[in-house]
């Protein structure tokens, strides 16, 4: 057994342990005796969220995490969409993590695998806002001497 874990909660705050949802009413703190497959609400992706590639991606993790018995599914779905993602994104720092979050997932190192994914967000931010910035009008250029 590992070292325990000693986590802190806010009034009306939920973790989600092993799948089960604990929602506390006071300000508490767990002690953890064994592993625990756990994802505090404030790294929890709503459906709605998941609006780029990579949070699509965090949320088919989420989903292995917080619901053990559809996360065969989410995991079938992950290993269908990693490859399209490594081929869609250009910048080798984002290929180079997505490869390292399949290796995570594959060893069942979810929790490190989300923490992953959430720090590939900037990569992937400027990424689209490249993509989405307005493409400037050629100049006209300049008429040399003796046009």
């Amino acid at each position: 057994m590992k070292s325990t874990l000693k986590i802190s909660l806010k009034p009306n705050e939920k973790i989600y342990l092993n799948g089960a949802v604990v929602k506390v009413d006071r300000k508490v703190t767990l002690e953890v005796l064994n592993d625990v497959q756990f994802l505090l609400e404030g790294h929890v992706l709503q459906p709605e969220d998941a609006s780029t590639p990579l949070r699509q991606l965090y949320f088919m993790i989420q989903i292995m995490l917080m619901n053990p018995s559809g996360a065969d599914e989410a995991r079938a779905l992950f290993r269908q969409s990693l490859p399209l993602l490594i081929d869609t994104f250009e910048e080798r720092e984002i290929q180079i993590g997505l490869k390292q979050i399949d290796r995570m997932v594959s060893e069942d190192r979810v929790y490190e695998a989300l923490k992953a994914v959430r720090g590939l967000y900037p990569l992937e931010a400027k990424v689209l806002a490249a993509a989405s910035a307005p493409v400037p009008a050629p100049q006209p250029r300049p008429l040399a001497v003796g046009e």
